[in-house]
């Protein structure tokens, strides 16, 4: 166009930088580079010991899921354990038409009447175990095996005469359904039918869980490599001054994605489940949000700086700004463990020594 030359003005770059979003301002390449904008302060590089750990958030509950059903003969439901109690070897499940249904610890199902004259098997055995375990054989006669013999019998008479059964009822056997054989104690959810409510055979009665503590977390499938059973784990839980000690016991291997709020598919992860026990006097919480610190590997006498050094390099991968008598000048590193508790990483990188300042975001 005719008229006056306009002269074109040269526009100023805004350069991303890593965790942070620091602005730096185009220079010629021989100048240093421009300090941030930001209140930013320094920290030295440190050597030390590096530990991966992981923040994870996880749902205290209880280990375990179970429904009792009924195997005693159907009726009138006239007892059934207080939800949220715990109940232990020996104690009343459930009770239809007066006769309760009794705990015992075991992994193979009652599914026969136990009384003399019945083939061996493993309920037996679990039966000895537990009428043992109960002091119901002071004179040792029992020979814990999976044969039913005349001691068994003289113990089973002996409980229940201690449970105030009639003479006439002492029989010395356990008609089906008497007992009822679960891994260990139980902690009561919901009474699926209340006292007054009827209960045939086969019907749930109880939903149960055991009183063991759990922690279940949805690990993310990228660092399902990192975190193999038997790991060691931090559990913070609310209204505890200290964190636990926990351990992992097993890492799912099929992973699964669920919706985000917006629609949009969340990340893949996988079911973790950690085992943790809590204090005398600790609070009874169950379906709790905790966080979880996993431990992974450790590296010994390396190169630390806090997180918040890490700027994203332009190529990639990551730098720090080393702060000098020379200036402020940006220098590629390799990382290698987060410690996402301590607030560290590792790395290595041209230059980086022991008391070298790094810039960091002022607190």
């Amino acid at each position: 166009m005719k008229g006056r030359p306009w002269t074109v003005v040269a526009a100023v770059l805004a350069v991303a930088a890593g965790l942070i979003g620091w602005a730096v301002t185009r220079r010629p390449s021989a100048a240093p580079v421009a300090a941030p904008q930001l209140h930013t302060t320094t920290a030295p590089v440190a050597r030390g010991d590096v530990t991966a750990r992981v923040q994870v958030a996880g749902t205290l509950g209880f280990d375990g899921a179970y429904t009792i059903v009924n195997q005693l003969p159907g009726g009138v439901v006239t007892a059934v354990a207080t939800p949220g109690t715990a109940v232990v070897r020996g104690a009343d499940l459930y009770a239809v038409a007066g006769v309760p249904a009794v705990l015992l610890y075991g992994t193979t199902p009652a599914y026969r009447d136990l009384a003399l004259g019945m083939s061996d098997g493993a309920d037996v055995l679990q039966l000895e175990q537990n009428l043992v375990e109960l002091g119901l054989d002071p004179q040792h006669g029992i020979t814990v095996d999976r044969h039913f013999g005349d001691a068994t019998a003289t113990a089973i008479r002996r409980w229940q005469k201690a449970r105030g059964l009639p003479v006439a009822e002492r029989t010395g056997g356990l008609p089906l359904g008497q007992v009822v054989f679960l891994p260990g104690a139980l902690r009561v959810g919901d009474a699926v039918v209340a006292p007054g409510g009827t209960a045939g055979p086969g019907a749930p009665v109880l939903s149960v869980s055991s009183t063991a503590r759990v922690v279940r977390v949805a690990l993310t499938a990228s660092r399902q490599a990192s975190v193999h059973p038997g790991d060691p784990v931090k559990v913070t839980v609310p209204g505890l001054n200290t964190a636990l000690d926990g351990t992992v016991r097993e890492v799912g291997t099929v992973a699964t994605t669920a919706t985000e709020g917006n629609g949009a598919p969340g990340p893949a992860t996988v079911p973790m489940v950690v085992t943790v026990t809590l204090p005398p006097g600790a609070p009874v919480l169950d379906q709790a949000p905790v966080q979880v610190a996993i431990t992974g590997a450790q590296r010994r006498n390396v190169l630390l700086v806090p997180v918040t050094a890490l700027l994203a390099g332009a190529a990639g991968g990551y730098q720090v700004a080393v702060v000098d008598g020379a200036g402020r000048r940006l220098v590629t590193v390799q990382t290698g463990l987060f410690d996402e508790n301590a607030g560290t990483v590792e790395v290595t990188g041209d230059g980086l020594t022991v008391g070298v300042r790094v810039e960091v975001p002022a607190s």
